[in-house]
């Protein structure tokens, strides 16, 4: 929600923004019709303070979605620890590519995932967003 209060997202001008995927009803059909595997980093007292998604695609290849982790706790590197744990599981799924989609206005964002070996292949801008959206992509290390 921190992006989307920053860019000024509501649910009215982009209703299929992450931060709107939050009913039970929505996460569940992710969970039970698509090839994604759902993770979560929890605290000490079991809170979830970090989430990320992998949705599994053909040729080798999946898509990171969600990686969040809570304001109070940013600045820590958990989001760190998620990416390489997103790299993990890419692996043990045999995938040899991870590929996600940014907010492409969201400068710092995309700075971080290029620090972490991301490379920038495109933009796409959609009717049902007001923001363009980013591509990136790093091949994974067998």
């Amino acid at each position: 929600m921190t992006i989307a209060e920053q860019f000024g997202f509501t649910i009215e001008n982009a209703p299929r923004f992450t931060a709107f995927a939050t009913t039970e009803e929505r996460l569940l059909y992710q969970l039970d019709n698509e090839p994604r595997y759902m993770f979560a980093y929890s605290n000490s007292d079991g809170k979830i303070i970090g989430y990320y998604s992998l949705l599994m695609q053909d040729k080798g290849e999946c898509e990171l979605n969600n990686l969040c982790v809570l304001p109070e706790y940013r600045h820590r590197k958990i989001g760190q620890e998620l990416l390489q744990d997103a790299y993990s599981q890419a692996e043990a799924h045999n995938c040899t590519k991870i590929k996600i989609g940014i907010v492409e206005e969201n400068t710092i964002l995309r700075q971080w995932y290029e620090k972490e070996g991301f490379v920038h292949i495109g933009t796409e801008k959609f009717d049902f967003f007001p923001f363009t959206c980013g591509y990136m992509v790093k091949e994974l290390n067998h």
